[in-house]
């Protein structure tokens, strides 16, 4: 179970931005990686930290956090609760301003260099997921198998032979960015720019690995597990940091786009949370009255069909349609009532239809209420 993101910084909920801000730099500078070596659980700590900030930090985020807890949040929705997403480096690339140019030689991690040496980040993936409506109500979790580029095995990503060829870059000394200072009219003015020896990455190569020819990756399969949370909908889009495309020479991988398709319901129709379903009943069930099946995304359900009931009757199955996306309401089953009438007749059913139809109680006589079907439809959802 997480821990509440106040308790994790260390903060009240009606802490200013400022003072989050602090909570968070204080905490990620006691766990950063880098002042505690092989340490996982500080590590753990400091991805946990971040997570919290990132939710902390945002006004809208923050809200949502205050109202719903991490429910706010749910898998592979963006916007919090990521920390099984993040890696070190993506914290660096979001948060480094936080910790200043002071703080482990310029914000970023240290790497023999002393600077931040990352390469080029990956592009982002985009696959289609086809739901059924039983997936779509219940959320699921689907195993796929992605081709795509992956981390060199050979060189582990670095793009290098072996270590003797990888160098601390000469121009940026191993920070990636080079920084020049001009003077103008109005004084000193200094501008950092990606050191264009390195590209970026703060280390050379003197000579490339055979297997990836210097990228430090190659393309591959992965089989990434995707949890779709219940309620998704035609179109809709999730996102998976870090499951897309391998960086080059280290670089942060890209994120992987799900974008949801929905696959047709054999007897049942999507209204936004709401579900319909078109019940056809015999003139003597209408009549006479009967108790019916119908199926429901959650197997079949029995309803009572009134006698007398006329065709258009709408019924509502309370609760039997969708989940909405991290929140708590639920849609309804609508069951519309349609009464069979039959195209071929024997001789024998058209003498009884003829004998009914002469007495008065088969004459067709207008709705009472005097409502519409749109306003018996409305009457419905309500």
């Amino acid at each position: 179970m997480k821990r509440d993101y106040y308790e994790i910084l260390g903060v009240s909920k009606g802490a200013s931005a400022d003072e989050i801000k602090k909570a968070y730099r204080k905490v990620a500078m006691q766990y950063h990686p880098d002042r505690n070596p092989g340490d996982k659980s500080a590590e753990d700590k400091f991805k946990e930290a971040a997570e919290a900030y990132e939710v902390l930090s945002d006004a809208d985020k923050k809200a949502k956090y205050d109202r719903f807890g991490h429910q706010a949040f749910g898998p592979g929705m963006g916007g919090g609760g990521r920390s099984g997403g993040f890696t070190a480096d993506d914290i660096f690339s979001q948060f480094g301003d936080i910790f200043g140019d002071s703080f482990f030689g310029g914000g970023g991690r240290s790497s023999g260099g002393g600077g931040q040496a990352r390469g080029q980040r990956g592009s982002n993936l985009r696959i289609k997921m086809k739901l059924n409506y039983e997936e779509i109500a219940n959320g699921v979790t689907k195993n796929v198998k992605v081709k795509k580029n992956v981390v060199c095995g050979t060189c582990s990503g670095s793009g290098a032979k072996d270590r003797n060829s990888v160098q601390t870059c000469g121009t940026c000394r191993g920070s990636g960015q080079v920084k020049k200072v001009t003077n103008t009219f109005l004084g000193q003015m200094q501008t950092v720019t990606t050191c264009s020896t390195c590209n970026g990455a703060g280390q050379t190569v003197t000579a490339k690995c055979v297997t990836c020819k210097g990228d430090g990756k190659v393309f591959g399969e992965e089989t990434i597990s995707i949890e779709i949370p219940a309620g998704v909908q035609e179109g809709m889009q999730l996102s998976m940091s870090g499951k897309g495309n391998a960086g080059e020479r280290g670089g942060p991988n890209g994120d992987l786009i799900i974008q949801i398709e929905e696959e047709a319901h054999p007897e049942l129709q999507r209204d936004g949370l709401n579900l319909a379903y078109d019940l056809y009943i015999s003139f003597p069930d209408a009549a006479f009255g009967t108790n019916i099946e119908v199926p429901t995304i959650d197997g079949r359900a029995k309803i009572k069909i009134p006698a007398g009931t006329q065709s258009g009757k709408i019924f509502r199955l309370k609760g039997k349609g969708f989940p909405e996306v991290q929140g708590y309401s639920r849609g309804d089953q609508l069951v519309y009532v349609n009464v069979w009438t039959p195209q071929e007749l024997s001789s024998e059913e058209k003498n009884l239809l003829e004998k009914l139809n002469k007495s008065s109680n088969f004459k067709p006589r207008p709705d009472k209420s005097n409502k519409s079907f749109f306003e018996r439809v409305k009457e419905a959802f309500n």
